[in-house]
């Protein structure tokens, strides 16, 4: 008969790391900024993850009164880049020894119902992407800390908010095409009144409009997905005369630009180029793989949670910006070539 092993204390930990229960206690906290050694802190956490140690959550919930539990909102997880922030944010929330509870929109890009009208008092903290803002208004005014993504950094509401750089990446995506001599760019725009795809449209006016001789032109989806890029791009390239280059607001609406070129008897890149955005595995799942602009989205996903666990903790809580990446593939090339 197997007797099972009892299960680790923090005086285990303690004893184990060579420090006392409160820096134990600070640590696994998240409390131990300016009061232990970031050296101390990490030979307390090593010491934790081998003897397999997990503070009793309900416990320190019932003496805090907390449960270090936040909301994420997003538009849908059906969508690659949401599923990623949500596990870069659960990362983070382990890290910490807190929970996440996933909440998206069930119109997708449309504002959502407020999930926890009867159960507020069971949440710490939002963490929301601004394509699902409008879900916030009564998670807010119940007095939550929120944290936004891919957000308008002066919204007052928020008590950080965490970027991409994306006008960053639309320059890069603009000064590529330029580099390879195009001239006649058509933007494909998504259909969504979003703060994250006017940051877009506006930094990609702003590359192309000093240009001489540049041709640009603006093609809005009718919805989010490829069957809405090819109809957009269908319309663009039909147009005379016909754009050398579509710049995508996403891989979504880039694979059905490539799809309408094949239509049409257009190939890509001889004779148009496509860019997209996000960098989704669709991305190279479709010939030619895709040039397309890398966003971090694990990165943003524990930047929102770590913010988020900052103002929990009483710090303030940082607004970041994280860098963007072209990364190109063999759907762009010179015009004509």
């Amino acid at each position: 008969m197997t007797t099972a092993r009892p299960r680790p204390t923090s005086r285990d930990v303690a004893r184990a790391a060579g420090v006392s229960q409160a820096t134990v206690s600070l640590v696994l906290g998240g409390k131990w900024h300016g009061r232990v050694s970031p050296g101390t802190a990490e030979t307390v956490r090593a010491a934790a993850r081998d003897l397999g140690y997990r503070p009793n959550l309900t416990a320190r919930s019932l003496r805090l009164g907390r449960t270090r539990t936040a909301l994420l909102v997003v538009p849908a997880l059906t969508n690659e880049f949401f599923a990623r922030v949500y596990a870069g944010a659960a990362r983070v929330a382990a890290e910490h020894d807190a929970g996440v509870v996933l909440y998206p929109s069930p119109e997708g890009t449309g504002p959502a119902r407020d999930p926890f009208e009867s159960a507020r008092s069971a949440l710490d903290g939002v963490i929301a992407s601004s394509m699902a803002a409008d879900a916030l208004g009564a998670l807010h005014d119940g007095g939550l800390p929120l944290v936004m993504l891919d957000s308008n950094p002066k919204a007052p509401s928020a008590a950080a908010t965490v970027n991409l750089d994306l006008a960053d990446g639309m320059r890069q995506t603009a000064g590529h095409l330029l580099g390879l001599g195009h001239r006649r760019i058509t933007h494909l725009s998504a259909g969504v009144d979003s703060w994250t795809f006017d940051v877009r449209a506006r930094a990609l006016d702003a590359a192309l409009s000093g240009v001489p001789d540049v041709a640009a032109e603006r093609v809005a989806a009718d919805e989010l997905s490829v069957a809405g890029g090819v109809r957009a791009a269908g319309r663009a390239l039909s147009a005379a005369p016909a754009p050398t280059a579509l710049v995508c607001d996403d891989d979504l609406l880039a694979a059905g630009a490539c799809k309408a070129a094949r239509r049409l008897g257009l190939r890509v890149p001889e004779d148009v180029s496509v860019t997209g955005f996000d960098d989704l595995a669709l991305a190279t799942a479709v010939e030619p793989e895709l040039t397309t602009v890398r966003l971090p989205a694990e990165e943003v996903g524990a930047a929102g949670m770590r913010a988020l666990v900052s103002v929990l903790d009483g710090r303030a809580a940082r607004t970041t910006t994280l860098p963007v990446t072209l990364v190109v593939r063999g759907s762009t090339a010179r015009p004509g070539g």
